[in-house]
């Protein structure tokens, strides 16, 4: 049996944009349309894909009113 170490995604560096909507209960949607802002402070680019910036998307989430 394998076993596989999954980490909780409050010690990850970095999360997809369905863990990001899972960890704030913003929709996908929503995290989907944040990440192609420009200038959008928590993304990161992994060639094609959009990783979002775990601590960064908490800081900006957390000085934010409405979003």
């Amino acid at each position: 049996m394998d076993n596989i170490l999954t980490v909780p995604i409050h010690h990850k560096m970095t999360l997809t944009a369905r863990e990001a909507a899972e960890y704030s209960n913003i929709g996908i949607n929503k995290i989907d349309s944040m990440l192609r802002a420009p200038n959008c402070p928590f993304v990161l680019l992994v060639r094609t894909k959009k990783l979002v910036k775990r601590r960064e998307f908490e800081e900006y989430i957390s000085q934010k009113l409405v979003i």
